[in-house]
Formats: structure tokens, sequence, C-alpha cells
């Protein structure tokens, strides 16, 4: 029987187009088996928003050959998309495919076993005009169904690959999404994540075009559904109709993901982020009185170019007055290809790394401070992971909590059940199950 194993580096969507290809090996009678065993074919799902997940790759790729020399190594995502010439370098790679054709990938290991060399599909991204609707055909392995909805990005942000990877803004279907999304609850997923790479510029590229509002009323038209959840969002791109179904419908998870990426105008500016800190600030404090117990979450770079003391101390202060309930910090990384690359100004990395460290600080005070305010409540968790005994899960609002059953009542991986927050535990709060 033939085997295949897969591995993910990077974001939630990278991650859901690997189970897409796992459910297009099984639909060709491939077992499934970990990266970590001997396999007939590997393919690894590469990042390249930091120098970071490219060196990973290509460790991944060496540890592939090494566990099965005669092995099919096929390479795809974003690394494979913007340098398919350092993939094809590496020894043992057979199959290179970028950011799209993946729906492909069985025909492409199939057609490399059979033939000498590499095989390079990654093609010109930069003219992608429709999205790659690849059909969930195996359940995917975890709690929360993270739905892909859009591909592409429009920003163009000056320290972001991401765009020369992904190429322009594509939606999928609506008709597409209600489909996926009713198979998705017929399977008993109890939360759906709708993500994208640039997820508000849903349906712009559509006819008749559509908006992300659109989408979510979709998914939670379905019966059955317990909980809709939104990835990485841009600020300026909520609209009042988003935000009024967030508010108003019960099952919309209380927590939105906005990317901050600076606390100075000047450092925004220089990213090309179409928007101030104020405006920030404002859309913030919006959003707190609209949902009151909602969980606002955000990305934040430190050491961008240009990023002297004084605006770093600045951007330090702007980001103490929000009181975000998550923070995820990131040290600038410099990006062959983008503008801020070649800019003036370039912080070293040690800077960068002391940097970070103040601002990591802040994130987990602020996690903290915000997990406390509920302290005493009750609130639903869906179970993710367990460990020796201790589950743990999240709340609508993104909180994590850890729970212990009681002697004789059993947990199930993927049940939402209601929780008495008790206190202060590890990375989020310890609850009793009610």
């Amino acid at each position: 029987m033939r085997t295949a194993a897969l591995t993910t580096l990077g974001c939630k969507v990278n991650q859901v187009e690997t189970e897409m290809m796992e459910g297009l090996f099984k639909a060709r009678g491939y077992t499934i088996v970990p990266f970590e065993e001997a396999a007939d074919v590997y393919v690894i799902n590469t990042c390249s928003v930091t120098h970071l997940g490219e060196k990973k790759s290509r460790q991944l790729v060496r540890r592939a050959k090494r566990t099965n020399e005669s092995a099919v190594i096929a390479v795809t995502g974003c690394y494979a998309q913007v340098a398919p010439e350092e993939i094809r370098a590496i020894e043992g790679v057979r199959v290179v495919i970028g950011t799209k054709d993946r729906g492909k990938i069985v025909d492409f290991v199939e057609t490399a076993v059979t033939t000498d060399g590499v095989l390079d599909e990654t093609g010109d991204i930069m003219h992608a005009e429709v999205f790659e609707d690849i059909p969930l055909l195996a359940a995917p392995g975890r709690t929360r169904a993270f739905l892909k909805i859009e591909e592409g990005c429009n920003n163009f942000c000056t320290f972001c690959i991401i765009p020369y990877a992904r190429g322009p803004v594509r939606s999928r279907a609506l008709s597409s999404i209600k489909s996926e999304a009713e198979k998705l609850v017929e399977h008993g997923f109890r939360e759906i994540v709708l993500t994208g790479i640039h997820l508000g510029h849903y349906g712009e590229d559509l006819s008749p075009r559509l908006t992300l509002a659109d989408a979510a009323q979709a998914v939670l038209d379905i019966p059955g559904l317990t909980r809709l959840r939104l990835g990485s969002l841009e600020s300026i791109e909520l609209d009042d109709r988003l935000l009024e179904l967030w508010a108003r419908d019960p099952r919309f998870a209380g927590h939105l993901h906005l990317p901050l990426q600076a606390g100075t105008d000047a450092i925004l500016k220089r990213m090309n982020r179409k928007y101030t800190r104020e405006d920030f600030a404002r859309l913030f404090h919006r959003l707190e009185g609209m949902v009151p117990d909602a969980a606002i979450s955000t990305d934040v770079i430190v050491g961008f170019p240009g990023e002297t003391d004084e605006l770093f101390e600045e951007g330090l202060a702007f980001i103490e007055r929000l009181p975000f309930a998550r923070m995820h910090v990131f040290p600038y990384s410099k990006r062959t290809g983008t503008p801020a690359a070649k800019m003036d100004g370039q912080v070293p990395e040690e800077v960068k790394k002391e940097r970070a460290a103040r601002m990591q600080a802040i994130a987990d005070r602020k996690r903290e401070d915000f997990a406390k305010k509920f302290i005493g409540r009750t609130m639903d968790i869906l179970l993710e992971t367990e460990h020796e005994g201790e589950w743990n899960g999240i709340t609508e609002n993104y909180i994590k909590v850890y729970v212990i059953p009681k002697e004789g009542k059993k947990l199930a991986n993927g049940s939402l059940v209601s929780v008495h927050l008790q206190g202060v535990y590890k990375d989020g709060l310890r609850g009793t199950r009610i």
C-alpha cells in the first residue's frame, strides 16, 4: 500500500491546504502516515514569512530524505513559490509546486515516480485569477474547522513577501463556502473559522461583488452550527454590516484578530499600512462598546527599519493604552524582494531581540489581565487537547482554559462544555466543569 506523509509550516491557511492535499492522497488510495515515519511520498508545505520558516523548510526536506532515500519529496507553499530555484537545488526534491495547482499534486507526484529530474510546476502567481476550489475530502484532524474562503493579497505592505507568494485576491464562490461548511457541521465540528490570506477583501473580485459579511451570513444560516470565528483581518476592512452581524448573532465568536503591526504613525507609513494609530484606537474602543466581553488580539513587529529608540518607546506607550487580549510579537525579518529590505535604518539583531522581549512582557501581562476579568464566571469552552488527564480548550472570546474532569466523568475532544472559571493558570485560566 502506498503511503504519504505531509507536514506544514506557517499559518492556518497553510494548515488548511495541507489537509486538502491529504484528502487528495487518500482519495487515490494512499495511507497517510506521520511525517517522522518512512513513506513513499513526503509533502512539505512551506512558509516564507521569515528566514526561520525557510530554514525549517530546508531542514524538513533533508530529514525526509534521510528517513527514506527513495521517496518522492514534493515541496509546495510560499517558499517554493518565491524561490523555486533554491528548492530545486536541495538534494532529494522531485516536485516543486508553488501556491497554485495544489489540486494536481497527486498527478505531479506520480509523474515524478516515472521520470527523472525535478518537476517544477510553480508558474507566475501574479497572473492567477480564479480561486482554486479544492474540496475537503477527509475530515480535519482538529476540533475547530478552518474553512479557506479567499486567496491572495493586494496590500503590499513593505515588509511582506506574501503578495508575491500568493498573488492577487481570489474569492471562493458563496455556494462552495456553504456546501463545505455544511459538510463540516455534518462531521460534528462545533466551530468553523473562516480564513484567507487577505480575508477582509473577500468577494471584491466576484460578480456580483460580495463581502465578508455575505460569507459569514451564509455559514451562520447553516442549521447546527454552534460557533463561527473569523481569521486575521485588517482593521480598515471591518464594514458596518459585518460588525452588526458580529454584535447581533450569539454564535459569532466575540473575538477579532486585528494586526496593528506598529504603534507609531511614522513606522506605519513606512510599512505602507493604510491607517493611523488613532484610527486603530477609535475602532478598538468602538468594538469594546459593541461587544463588552470581546477579545481583540493583534500582531506587532518590532525593529522595523527606521525604528529609533524614541519611536520604539512611543509605540510601546501607545500599545500600553489598549487592553489587547493577546499579542503576537515578531522581530522584523528582512525579506529579499520587499521594499523594506532596501530601506535605510536597519535595526541590529541584538536590538530587535531586546525590543521583542520587552514587548512580549507587555503581551504576557495583557493576556493575563484580560483573562482575570472572567474569573468567577461560567463560560462554554471547546475542548481541544488532553495531556495526562488535563484538558484544555478555548472560550468564544479566545481565553485558554484548563480543566481536570471530576472522578468518573469523561470529557471528549471537540465537545462544548460549561466551565466555572476559578483562577489564573499557565497561559490562561483553570476551571471546573459544571
